[in-house]
């Protein structure tokens, strides 16, 4: 007999015995500042085993699912008791962390008919609550994904019933001026510590899909609020961290494609720049994969390290090649500066953790180690970036390999598709992206490859 999916909610949050951890705590001096980025846990709620391979979960759309076990499947979405290896192991890792970042994403992809308003508040407080029971002391800064609305994508520019419930939710860990402007947009900003401060953008109100903010220049007015900000910060002599679900800067897997409606691209490119002596951090989710980019100035300076997340949903499309494993990340910083010192990257190989019935995370790489760098501050990152256009380069195999999670290391990147990654990675802005696609597909004689 098929097991049955726990179709109600609530009742996930008693669901399934914690997961086993791999290895013995790693103890860290408190000299060095840590904190955590979780993102794009979407939560399969339907998620079960059964005879039907196409009815395992809702995520998977029909296509039928090849290996599904207790700790999910690459056709579908997280079952909880990913979600809770994934927090478990956080928790048990033994590191002195100072905060955590979450950039998004609590429902599952499924149909819109699936979903509701209710259903996505739902969602919200319990992956709020899930991550409140492992770490019920230490602070967390959230922010809003594409999938945390209903219908998903259509962000509003004015208060709602989910930016209201976000704010009620996440009240224990935001200040009265950060849940203010949360329930009129979707963004706060919040002072971290003395000398250092956290912006949560919502940039769902930029994002292709979002027919809601068609043809307006600054939806919710968060543009000048970013700018009123940083300015502010800046005369105050802070440091700024952004966090954010869509990133901005082009798809590493697609061809002069930005996540973010390319006008609104334009203008956050212009303002990080202008900016990048206040902002010594950008974070992001969204595209489940693991990829690093370097904000250049106009003068092809770098000043600006950026950071997206590979998602602990291990969902890929049925017609995607590659997936990524679910992953977690560390990051570590000056607690001086507050700069960029490191990226410590955690894996889960989803087979073996199937076959063995135990979620045995691992670390994946160490930035600083596998590629021979000091730190991860904006200089080393384009010295990095660099050494990836070499031709035959190991360090690019590396990244390649890190891009989807070690999901597997036998497919190789090249031609167009190393182009268009490592173009992604150095230049985020049209001019100079497409010069450099352009650029390099003539000198490969690929020029025919462009669409």
């Amino acid at each position: 007999m098929d097991a049955q999916p726990c179709v109600q909610l609530w009742c996930l949050l008693t669901a399934g015995a914690l997961a086993a951890v791999s290895g013995a705590p790693v103890q860290d001096s408190p000299a060095t500042g840590k904190f955590w980025h979780i993102s794009d846990l979407h939560l399969d709620y339907t998620y079960h085993m059964t005879e039907d391979p196409t009815k395992v979960c809702f995520s998977s759309k029909g296509h039928p699912v090849l290996n599904p076990g207790e700790f999910g499947d690459y056709m579908c979405d997280s079952p909880y008791e990913l979600i809770q290896s994934a927090l478990n192991f956080m928790k048990q890792a033994g590191h002195l962390t100072d905060f955590i970042i979450w950039t998004g994403d609590s429902p599952p992809h499924v149909p819109v008919k699936k979903l509701s308003t209710n259903i996505v508040i739902q969602t919200l407080s319990n992956m709020t609550d899930t991550i409140r029971k492992y770490f019920p002391d230490l602070q967390v800064y959230p922010a809003l994904g594409n999938h945390d609305y209903w219908p998903q994508d259509q962000f509003p520019v004015s208060t709602n019933e989910i930016y209201q419930a976000a704010a009620d939710l996440w009240q224990p860990w935001l200040k009265p001026e950060a849940l203010k402007t949360l329930r009129e947009g979707g963004f706060y900003s919040q002072l971290v510590q003395p000398g250092l401060r956290l912006l949560s953008l919502n940039t769902n109100l930029y994002y292709s899909p979002n027919k809601e903010t068609v043809n307006m220049m600054d939806p919710a007015g968060q543009l000048q609020w970013l700018l009123e900000t940083l300015e502010s910060s800046r005369q105050s002599n802070e440091k700024v961290y952004v966090i954010a679900h869509v990133p901005i800067g082009y798809l590493p897997y697609a061809f002069n494609t930005t996540a973010l409606r390319q006008v609104h691209n334009e203008r956050l490119v212009q303002i990080f720049r202008k900016y990048s002596d206040v902002i010594v951090g950008q974070f992001y989710g969204h595209t489940h994969r693991d990829s690093i980019m370097v904000l250049l100035d106009d003068q092809g300076t770098p000043v600006s390290s950026l950071f997206v997340t590979p998602a602990v949903t291990p969902i890929k499309n049925a017609r995607e090649p590659y997936s990524n494993n679910p992953g977690v990340r560390l990051y570590k910083y000056d607690p001086q500066s507050f700069a960029m010192l490191d990226v410590v990257q955690y894996f889960l190989n989803l087979t073996e953790a199937n076959e063995e019935q135990k979620a045995n995370w691992k670390l994946e790489y160490t930035m600083t180690e596998v590629f021979d760098i000091k730190d991860v501050e904006p200089q080393s990152l384009l010295k990095l970036a660099k050494s990836f256009a070499t031709p035959h380069s190991k360090a690019f195999e590396k990244y390649f390999n890190h891009f989807m999670v070690s999901y597997n290391d036998t497919i190789v990147c090249q031609g167009l598709c190393k182009v268009l990654q490592v173009c992604a990675v150095q230049f985020l802005d049209s001019a100079t992206y497409r010069q450099c696609v352009e650029g390099w597909l003539s000198a490969e004689g690929l020029d025919d490859n462009l669409p």
